[in-house]
């Protein structure tokens, strides 16, 4: 009877609905993300607790935690949810001529630095390849590429990746981006310490950028003045070119955002200021076909960019 009641109420709509509770926290977010009214969402949640005869979820003030039971169903409900994904782009490859379709998932700074350029590249050489690219914080790339539903990240060279795969994909700078009439600005070269005595505007809170800075000022013993948080690398350089601040943002962000609007950047002493992105993925030789395509040409980006080494001529 319990089987029954419970396969009525496993739609694919109340899968989503729970799977999105999960990752995003909340029943409010989650509902927003599954474009569903709040009230509609938590009927259908309590009516599959319900049929399991189980609570899924313990709810607290800051948000929703799975119960031992949920646990089972989202590992279960994963699967479900990501052979239906599957099903539905495979056959719209066959109806667009499409040959291969890969799901990435990005730190802000991969985006915005390199994969434009990157990813053109690749598109030219692989025609008839679709590309699905999403934005998340370092830590959710990871949790994306494990849980399945990326089949390749880029993420901070600092994140947690556990047992996933890795290369190197690109390295980077960051640097103090400020307004032209900043009393730094006619410098070249500074120590994090020393703009702690000025305010900041920082990126959210899951940034690697913001947890370095806020690393770098405690291991300095001063504290950090945050003016403002912001969230992304155009809203910092509008904050900085507003005089609200300096921001610490990636040495190309500032080539393609930060110097058009008139901004001085400098470099940062400190050896955190030099890092790495990376590319995840769950094994490298489990990937799809034109996963892979996309997996190898990625992580010889770094290489593509080195400029060529100079030459000697013998006389």
């Amino acid at each position: 009877m319990m089987l029954n009641n419970l396969a009525r109420k496993l739609d694919l709509t109340t899968l989503r609905l729970f799977a999105a509770v999960q990752e995003e926290g909340t029943l409010t977010r989650a509902a927003a993300r599954e474009a569903i009214a709040v009230s509609a969402a938590s009927k259908r949640l309590v009516e599959l607790e319900e049929a399991i005869g189980m609570p899924l979820f313990v709810r607290h003030a800051r948000g929703m935690q799975l119960t031992a039971a949920g646990e089972t169903l989202f590992a279960h409900a994963r699967r479900v949810l990501l052979s239906v994904e599957a099903i539905g782009h495979e056959l719209a490859e066959h109806a667009q001529g499409v040959r291969g379709y890969v799901r990435m998932v990005a730190n802000l700074s991969a985006i915005v630095e390199f994969l434009p350029e990157d990813l053109m590249l690749f598109a030219q050489l692989h025609e008839q390849v679709k590309l699905d690219l999403e934005e998340r914080p370092s830590a959710s790339v990871v949790k994306g590429v494990a849980d399945g539903w990326a089949d390749l990240g880029i993420c901070s060279g600092e994140a947690d990746t556990g047992g996933l795969h890795t290369e190197l994909y690109r390295r980077d700078r960051v640097v103090l981006v400020m307004a032209a009439t900043h009393p730094l600005a006619g410098r070249r070269r500074i120590a994090f310490e020393e703009t702690l005595d000025y305010d900041h505007v920082g990126l959210h809170a899951d940034s690697s950028i913001n947890q370095r800075t806020h690393l770098a000022a405690r291991s300095s013993g001063k504290p950090l003045k945050m003016r403002i948080h912001v969230p992304g690398f155009d809203a910092v350089c509008r904050m900085a070119q507003a005089g609200m601040g300096l921001g610490v943002i990636p040495a190309g962000v500032f080539e393609a955002i930060g110097r058009p609007l008139g901004l001085a950047a400098l470099e940062i002493d400190d050896a955190w200021a030099s890092r790495e992105l990376r590319i995840v993925v769950r094994h490298a030789d489990a990937l799809s076909p034109v996963s892979r395509a996309l997996f190898d040409f990625l992580r010889g980006a770094e290489a593509r960019a080195a400029p060529p080494r100079k030459t000697r001529s013998r006389r």
